[in-house]
């Protein structure tokens, strides 16, 4: 399970310490730790653009703007 409880998934990702296929670990922490007050989008360090595109179009959406961000 790749999951850094003090990075969001988006830094770690970005940072190359994750793979894409990784975000469904943070998903699953996030499901079953009901103490976070953080929405999801917050969990996994998206922006509202992000989260649109993850949520209407799909993974290869919000793949391709996390791809456009690498350093």
């Amino acid at each position: 399970m790749a999951f850094y409880e003090d990075k969001v998934f988006k830094t770690a990702y970005l940072a190359g310490e994750l793979e894409f296929e990784d975000i469904d670990d943070y998903v699953d922490f996030w499901n079953k730790h009901d103490e976070d007050p953080r929405t999801l989008r917050e969990f996994l360090g998206l922006n509202e653009e992000e989260e649109d595109a993850w949520i209407s179009i799909g993974d290869d959406a919000l793949l391709e703007l996390l791809e456009k961000q690498k350093k």
